[in-house]
């Protein structure tokens, strides 16, 4: 029976068709095919039909239809593309296609045998999968299931549809494990050599999923091969320039994500000498902006933590240019492609640094990017800033020209992300170095009760960030500055973060409080005022089960006391701490020796108002007679500073 449709327009307007809507709950077959047909074509390509579409609320309807196995095939098959359609839609109506479960609905559905419906779901399927909202769980059945739609004897759709749904069933070292345990490198490793960009772009796309920061994963992939040749030696001849770009983009991508899963040398030619390359010159000007992103978003990741490949790169075809005229392109994704390039170009050398930074317009741009309305072009600038703020001269020249401190200050001030705010405040850390110009004008905008509010935050980087960033602060400071970080912060605070579970806010809090009793003049104040509170600091450390390293700190403050004229005197009067200091002198542990023999060294100085009465005290306790036993095991400089120490104390 013919099926008689009213003549299709592209700007129908669904709300003006209600018989449509009302034959989609029809009993007979082929109005409702008639009904779904009118629908799907009138929602294609306009979210404002796909809204009044899902607000006559027919996606249940549609459903329904869908998993019905009593209802006509031409019926489940439009209803499949029709909901595929409806997936391309607003955040808000993907949200709702997942919420009524229709991805484990259109899962389920491949179980059947019928190729057209199996097609239609699985287009259907690849465009849920992809939505951020999706939250799809694939068992060992599902992915076993997609993996015989790519067989070499299925349509170059199915085979495309595949790889892109199995790229989204890899997002975490379980699934990617999963998906490699069911036999996806080899099944992926064939469809990689059909002759289709169509099936090849998603394929090496999955692959570079699977393998993302998963060296398991990444060594079983290296080690399957296509047409006899292992996969990173047939990736490197997709990424010549006379492939499509976004094959070029994909393979890039595969062997850069290989890479850093530790599967490839860093000094294999196929990385140095292709990839590199390949990626460097996608991010030229010539290139459209959206493959200049992806390959600048790529090229970030790959010379993230390798030096060598950092200096290689900020020598290359202009690259440091063609990165800025990048900043400048209107997408979101070009311009934070472009930081984060020149976060890792900046990361470790300072020559590299200097030159970003002297790039016209560089730093204008940074600063334009940290008050940008979104938020993950702010998180690139401020991240781009971190490498850059590693510069001693830059601190001192360029930074504070631009005033970088004020917008990064007020970023930490608002209410940024956590992830926000620890790259701010990571920033923050290096703008409060001792030689940094910035300093005092941060002080006097109020940076010591932000960083002390830092260190309550429940995120432990965040924390140590905080307790940083004050170390920092206080090295070298005036006696003023010191003061107001240890009333803002708090003893109570401080005896918090010193009981920290992470060791990495202890170390830096102990930093802190040896930053605090130094030089001699400011130990002597800074005990005067808070000597019982920091005794007791230090105590609480050297009895607690810490590791050597951490005690060392502790007895390092110990030995900044005992550089103070009057400070001295707090730990001359305590016998349980000189008794530790002897303990330590005999530990197993050099640094623990070396740091207690110079506190006893600075305790015992000649010349200084008591000095023979410590000399005397410490000799009685059997101080000399340790020296003495430790000498001949020491090494030559722990050995220097027992004999320097040895001659602090009277022959008699």
């Amino acid at each position: 029976m013919q099926i008689k449709m009213q003549p299709f327009t592209a700007f129908m307007n669904v709300e003006s068709t209600r018989s449509y809507i009302d034959d989609l709950y029809s009993q007979d077959s082929n109005k409702c095919l008639a009904s779904i047909v009118c629908i799907k074509n009138s929602v294609i390509g306009s979210n404002r039909q796909k809204e009044s579409v899902i607000a006559q609320g027919i996606v249940p309807r549609l459903i329904y239809l869908l998993k019905d196995k009593n209802t006509k095939l031409a019926v489940r098959v439009e209803a499949a593309v029709t909901i595929g359609s409806l997936a391309k839609g607003t955040e808000d109506h993907i949200e709702l296609l997942i919420n009524s479960g229709t991805t484990q609905i259109v899962l389920d559905l491949l179980e059947e045998d019928d190729p057209r419906l199996i097609d239609a779901c699985l287009c259907c399927l690849r465009t849920l999968s992809h939505q951020k909202q999706s939250a799809t769980k694939f068992n060992v059945r599902h992915l076993q299931k997609l993996l015989s739609f790519a067989g070499s004897q299925e349509s170059l759709q199915k085979q495309a549809c595949v790889a892109s749904i199995l790229s989204t069933a890899c997002k975490s070292p379980a699934e990617q494990s999963a998906l490699c345990q069911v036999g996806a490198p080899a099944v992926l490793s064939d469809l990689l050599a059909i002759e289709n960009c169509s099936v090849r772009v998603p394929v090496m796309s999955c692959l570079a999923s699977m393998c993302w920061n998963n060296q398991a994963v990444a060594s079983e992939i290296v080690n399957t091969q296509c047409k006899d040749i292992k996969i990173p030696n047939y990736l490197a001849n997709l990424i010549s320039r006379d492939r499509p770009v976004d094959m070029q983009l994909e393979a890039a991508k595969c062997l850069t994500n290989l890479h850093r899963a530790y599967a490839i040398y860093p000094f294999d030619p196929i990385i140095t000498h292709r990839t590199l390359p390949c990626l460097v010159r996608l991010c030229q000007p010539e290139h459209t902006e959206a493959h200049r992103a992806a390959a600048a978003e790529t090229l970030a990741y790959l010379i993230e933590v390798d030096s060598n490949f950092q200096q290689i790169a900020a020598i290359s075809n202009q690259l440091v240019s063609a990165l800025v005229d990048l900043l400048k392109c209107p997408s979101i994704a070009a311009r934070q492609a472009s930081f984060r390039v020149f976060a890792s170009l900046g990361a470790n050398d300072e020559d590299i640094r200097k030159r970003i930074i002297d790039t016209k317009c560089l730093m204008d741009c940074v600063v334009q990017g940290l008050v940008d309305e979104n938020k993950d072009i702010r998180l690139a600038a401020v991240r781009c800033l971190h490498s850059l703020s590693r510069s001693v001269h830059q601190l001192r020249t360029t930074f504070q020209d631009h005033s970088i401190w004020r917008p990064l200050m007020t970023l930490v001030a608002g209410s940024p992300s956590v992830e926000l705010l620890t790259a701010a405040s990571s920033a923050l850390c290096n703008l409060l170095l001792e030689f940094s110009p910035a300093k005092e004008p941060m002080l006097q905008q109020g940076v010591v009760q932000l960083l002390a509010t830092l260190t309550s935050r429940t995120d432990p980087a965040l924390r140590l960030n905080g307790v940083w960033a004050l170390m920092n602060l206080a090295f070298q400071a005036e006696q003023r500055v010191k003061n107001q970080i240890l009333t803002t912060l708090g003893t109570d605070q401080i005896f918090r973060l010193l009981a920290d579970s992470d060791t990495r806010v202890l170390m830096k809090t102990l930093g802190l409080l040896r930053n605090l009793v130094s030089p001699r003049t400011h130990a002597d104040a800074m005990m005067a005022e808070h000597g019982p509170h920091v005794m007791q600091v230090v105590v609480l450390v050297l009895e607690g089960p810490h590791s050597p390293e951490v005690k060392e700190q502790a007895l390092c403050i110990l030995a900044n006391i005992a550089d103070g004229e009057k400070a001295k005197d707090h730990i001359m009067s305590n016998e349980d701490v000189l008794k530790k200091l002897i303990d330590y002198m005999t530990h197993p542990a050099p640094c623990l020796q070396e740091a207690s023999v110079f506190c006893i060294n600075n305790l015992t100085q000649n010349g200084e108002p008591g000095a023979e009465e410590r000399q005397n005290k410490l000799k009685e306790m059997g101080v000399k007679n340790v020296l003495q036993q430790i000498l001949s095991t020491a090494d030559p400089v722990l050995a220097n500073r027992i004999k320097s120490t040895l001659d602090h104390f009277p022959d008699v």
